[in-house]
């Protein structure tokens, strides 16, 4: 064989680096998510002093803690219409402005009837903030960094729970009537910097086009792209999926028929998700609704906001001992968070996914049995069981934050089409915040009745089930455009999306070989 005849080594093509102009949306979005986060776990010192202020009973504690979950659903379900009537840039403003105004009137609270207004009131902001921040993101970043900048919206709930954590620990010792006013009161000081922070930000390049306003998307999409070829693929994609011929401009009759036809299709996208989906759709809708049931029915909220409770159980009896132990659960989580952050991109979703679910399960067995064994041992030979069941609560916390937590918002994102992406967005978050409003109202109850050990012998189970669901049901999407995704999950002859997936398969796949 001649020399001439030996291949060439060539080095793999370098990833491209972050877009520090779609990083600084995603971060600016994401920041919504830390109202969240702050709430979950500031509930959980407040309710301690609340219930000795307030002079109220465990039910009402449970209620009132997860409550918020429940009018949570309202607002997410509002943000879909609203992030397409008003943009979703100007929907995050009103996430912070409604949060802003519960935060104040839950640290003003001079009854239980009032704190329970002021989670309605909060709730709805949630909801808004919890639908509107991972979509956005989506919208925003290019395929190649697609998943790090989507995870932001949980890497910032996290963060916000481990300031609630620190905010109640700080406060624990004032008197008992100002310290949980003072942990509620603090809540309201984000809202106010995001709510302008955000207008810094540029709308959604896909709802621009779904306005008709093409120019403007291309503007944002040159900047928030790692090249110009990459701006106009996208944009191309993003018209076809809309409905939009590829030479439309502003200038063009067809924008002003897309613009006046939009308060009609929004009829049509709640029919086609709920009452007439394709097959592919209905695929979609099993693959992110149940990832979204999973994630809440396997407890991790409950983890959060009644930590002190399972730390009390697992031997630390001193209310500021507790406390401050619970401040790890928030370390735990936004220390191993950045972990799936780090790897969606390079390991993908499902690898990710499976590997949390197994962890998951793992350790809520493990702790559910060392609780178990706690409660037959005299308390002087209980140590080691508690520190076994202490380990094993932030080992589920941490295989929760690296894998779970984040990508499911990531994969609910990315995987349905242009058209119906916010609505079908606003039904998993609802689904989500539903089911961990079901988890921690109940769970109090649930304890008293089969003892925490059971408690989390049932979590155990369910995430056990959602291992096998999250193996079969969820293909990988990591490298595909977001028009691209609607492919993996089957053909169907009456979704014009899947039709023009596979056309863009192809330019995709070599624009991603290419980097």
């Amino acid at each position: 064989m001649s020399k001439d005849a030996v291949p060439v080594a060539v080095a793999p093509a370098k990833r491209p680096p972050i877009n520090k102009y779609a990083f600084g949306c995603a971060l600016l979005a994401s920041m919504n998510s830390v109202l969240l986060g702050y709430d979950i776990s500031v509930m959980s010192g407040a309710q301690i002093f609340m219930k000795e202020d307030l002079k109220i009973t465990d039910t009402q504690i449970e209620i009132l803690a997860g409550v918020i979950n429940i009018y949570s659903l309202f607002g997410s379900l509002a943000a879909g219409l609203t992030s397409d009537w008003l943009g979703r840039r100007y929907t995050m403003v009103l996430a912070a402005a409604i949060f802003f105004t519960g935060a104040l009137l839950m640290g003003l609270a001079p009854s239980y009837a009032f704190l329970m207004a002021g989670r309605f009131v909060a709730g709805i902001g949630v909801g808004y903030a919890l639908m509107i921040a991972p979509v956005y993101t989506a919208e925003v970043a290019p395929t190649s960094a697609r998943g790090f900048l989507t995870s932001f919206p949980e890497v910032f709930n996290n963060s916000g729970i481990l300031l609630g954590y620190v905010s109640n620990f700080a406060f624990a010792r004032l008197p008992v009537h100002l310290s949980w006013r003072a942990m509620f009161l603090v809540g309201a000081v984000p809202p106010i910097f995001l709510g302008v922070a955000v207008l810094a930000m540029p709308e959604s390049p896909r709802w621009l086009v779904m306005r008709g306003r093409i120019d403007d998307a291309r503007r944002v999409l040159q900047k928030t792209s790692d090249s110009p070829d990459e701006a106009e693929e996208r944009l191309l994609d993003i018209k076809k999926a809309v409905g939009i011929p590829e030479d439309v401009s502003d200038a063009d009759d067809l924008v002003a028929i897309v613009r006046a036809n939009k308060a009609s299709q929004g009829q049509g996208v709640w029919k086609e998700l709920l009452l007439n989906p394709t097959r592919p759709v209905r695929r979609m809708l099993v693959a992110g609704l149940g990832l979204m049931f999973i994630q809440q029915a396997t407890g991790v909220d409950c983890v959060v906001m009644y930590s002190p409770r399972v730390f009390e159980r697992a031997g630390i009896k001193s209310k500021t001992n507790s406390l401050g132990a619970s401040m790890a659960v928030g370390v735990c989580k936004t220390f191993f968070i950045p972990i799936a952050t780090l790897l969606l991109d390079r390991v993908g979703r499902r690898p990710l996914l499976l590997a949390s679910g197994g962890g998951m399960a793992i350790f809520l067995f493990t702790l559910a049995t060392s609780l178990l064994m706690m409660d037959r041992r005299p308390e002087g030979e209980a140590k080691a069981l508690g520190a076994v069941s202490i380990a094993a609560m932030l080992s589920f916390v941490a295989s929760f934050a690296s894998g779970l937590g984040p990508v499911a918002w990531v994969y609910c994102s990315e995987i349905y089409p242009v058209r119906l992406r916010a609505q079908a967005a606003a039904i998993g978050t609802g689904l989500n915040r539903m089911m961990s409003g079901a988890t921690t109202m109940s769970f109090l109850s649930l304890s008293n009745t089969i003892s925490i050990a059971g408690s989390f012998y049932l979590y155990a189970c369910i995430a056990a089930a959602g291992w096998v669901f999250m193996y079969f049901f969820l293909p990988e999407t990591k490298g595909q455009s977001l028009e691209d995704t609607v492919k993996l999950f089957g053909k169907d002859t009456d979704d014009d999306d899947v039709d023009t997936g596979r056309h863009e398969h192809n330019k995709s796949t070599q624009l991603s070989a290419q980097h």
